[in-house]
């Protein structure tokens, strides 16, 4: 049974007499995830009534806005799981995506390199992973890298041409344009403060005023795991934020990049490392770091929200993460503190780097999941409830994705997998 047994084509405007308004499809979070959603609802067969309901004054304020661009591969990710999936399969449909919609990318490739003999095991464990993905992945030699990349210092390394990068909040422009188009609306500054079930699904109170959905998509990222809890479902896990922080090269220096340069990432921590990225606008960042922020939208060293910062210091996950990481956490931490050990990270890469090539730029938070156990969930994580559908862990490659996780969600919202409103 799909969401109604006929979608509602009336306005969406329409309040419901003496009641609230009654709406098909209501996805909570307007970054890229929330967005594509509603793009998939709004504009497929079936043209369900979707509101996007965001609590900040634009669309991409947070993981969409503050990522470093990259179109991902899916490379790192284990065969068979849906980031392998969606991620090989989102990188092919954003560059179509970007290119119908003329929107600002580059298929640049991505060099990843081994810079001592004890990365290279796992170099060839990443090639290995990388072709049972089914992806394009060329190992090259010293040599071969230095042709890539003239100023890296590589013993080895792979080529992944597929990877590249996009403006992704370009994108949530787009989605939101179509949206809009196809009778959806986007409600800005408009928080979540409850839901409540339903004959006919659930009521929703926000900051401005209640609404009724058949059926909720909660994609609010760094708050994915509150929004569940107010509506009475375990996400099974908490979301703890991750500040990732960039110095950018100057624009002297910005010619010792062409590209993409990686190292080899730790097989035991779920950061890739500081790497080096060359952006649309041709800047390149360098970074970054992962360091625990003290605040969910922690963009910032002296952002703290103390309520928040004592909830992640007593959830059992954190002490059992932090006991087992505290060597590899320490080292990012100091790296946060210290620029002279930041740019010693960078000099594996390209030796030529010195403290005088970088200045500071934006900082990113990742939402990331972590199990009671201290396991960091490693796979986009969907909870279902009744008559819901929770985003619960959506990290990267979750922009590069969003084609992707937005159709899968969309497929399952008109399968009425989390339920059947009447």
């Amino acid at each position: 049974m799909e969401i109604s047994d006929e979608p509602k084509r009336e306005s969406s405007n329409a309040a419901m007499p003496g009641d609230a308004e009654l709406i098909d499809v209501v996805v909570i979070g307007g970054g890229i995830v929330g967005l594509s959603t509603a793009y998939h609802l709004a504009t497929g067969p079936e043209r369900y009534r979707v509101v996007v309901l965001e609590k900040e004054d634009a669309v991409a304020a947070h993981q969409t806005g503050h990522n470093s661009g990259v179109i991902h591969s899916g490379l790192y990710y284990a065969p068979g799981s849906l980031k392998a999936k969606m991620a090989a399969a989102g990188a092919a449909s954003m560059v179509q995506f970007c290119q119908t919609h003329d929107i600002a990318h580059q298929v640049t490739g991505k060099l990843i390199a081994a810079t001592h003999t004890n990365k290279l095991v796992q170099l060839e464990a990443l090639h290995q992973r990388g072709l049972a993905n089914g992806l394009e992945v060329i190992r090259l030699s010293a040599g071969e890298s230095r042709e890539k990349e003239p100023h890296v210092a590589a013993l080895a390394s792979i080529w992944v041409p597929s990877t590249g990068i996009a403006d992704y909040v370009g994108v949530g422009r787009v989605f939101a344009q179509h949206i809009s188009r196809n009778g959806g609306q986007i409600r800005l500054g408009t928080k979540v403060t409850g839901i409540v079930p339903t004959a006919a699904g659930h009521r929703i109170t926000t900051s401005k005023g209640e609404l009724r959905a058949r059926l909720i998509v909660n994609c609010a990222g760094l708050y994915s795991d509150r929004i569940a809890r107010v509506a009475g479902v375990d996400p099974t896990a908490q979301i703890v934020p991750f500040r990732g922080e960039y110095f950018e090269l100057t624009p002297q220096r910005a010619h010792l990049v062409k590209g993409l340069i990686y190292p080899v990432p730790n097989p035991d921590f779920p950061f890739l490392g500081v790497h080096f990225t060359r952006m649309i606008d041709g800047s390149v960042h360098a970074g970054p770091n992962a360091v625990l922020a003290f605040k969910r939208e922690g963009y910032r060293k002296s952002d703290v929200d103390w309520k928040e910062l004592s909830e992640i210091l007593r959830y059992p996950g954190f002490h059992k993460l932090a006991a087992k990481n505290w060597r590899e956490g320490s080292r990012e931490m100091w790296r946060s503190l210290s620029r002279a050990a930041f740019v010693r990270s960078l000099q594996t890469l390209i030796p030529e780097i010195t403290a005088d090539d970088i200045v500071p730029t934006h900082a990113g938070v990742r939402a990331q999941a972590l199990k009671p156990d201290g396991a960091m969930v490693d796979d986009f994580l969907f909870v279902e409830g009744k008559h819901m559908l929770h985003v619960c862990n959506a990290p990267s490659p979750a922009a590069t994705a969003s084609l992707e996780i937005g159709r899968e969600i969309a497929v399952r919202c008109r399968q009425a997998v989390c339920g059947s409103p009447p």
